[in-house]
C-alpha cells in the first residue's frame, strides 16, 4: 500500500485505509475520491499523505465488496466526478471493522505495557 506517513514514510497497516474511508463516508456522507483523500489528510493533521495510487484502488475494492456505491455528480470545481457513499452493507462492515480495530489496538497495547 502506498499510503504513507509523512514524518517517517511508514506504510499504513493493511486494512486501515478501508476503515478510514468507511468511517469518513459515515461521518461526512457522499464524497468524491479527491475529497475523501483530503479529508483523511485533514483529520490526520497532514501526517497521512494519500495519492491516487492508494485511494482509488481502495475505493474500487470497497465498491466490489458492496460496502460503498458510486454515483456520477458535479464537484465543487464543476467537474464530472464519481461520488462514493456507504451502503447498508458498508454500515454493517464499518461496525465489524471498528470492533476488529479496537481488539487489535488493545492487544498491541497489552504487549507494549508488558514488563516481563
Amino acid at each position: 500500500m502506498s499510503s504513507q506517513l509523512s514524518t517517517n514514510k511508514t506504510e499504513v497497516p493493511y486494512g486501515t485505509l478501508d476503515l478510514l474511508i468507511l468511517k469518513s463516508l459515515d461521518t461526512m456522507g457522499p464524497m468524491h475520491g479527491y475529497r475523501i483523500a483530503r479529508r483523511l489528510e485533514q483529520v490526520s493533521e497532514n501526517v497521512l499523505r494519500l495519492n491516487q495510487g492508494s485511494i482509488y484502488p481502495a475505493l474500487i475494492r470497497l465498491e466490489q465488496k458492496g460496502w460503498i456505491q458510486t454515483e456520477w455528480g458535479i464537484s465543487e470545481t464543476n467537474r464530472k466526478v464519481k461520488f462514493y457513499a456507504l451502503t447498508p452493507a458498508g454500515e454493517k462492515q464499518l461496525s465489524v471493522e471498528l470492533e476488529k480495530w479496537e481488539k487489535t489496538t488493545a492487544l498491541v497495547a497489552r504487549f507494549l505495557e508488558a514488563t516481563s
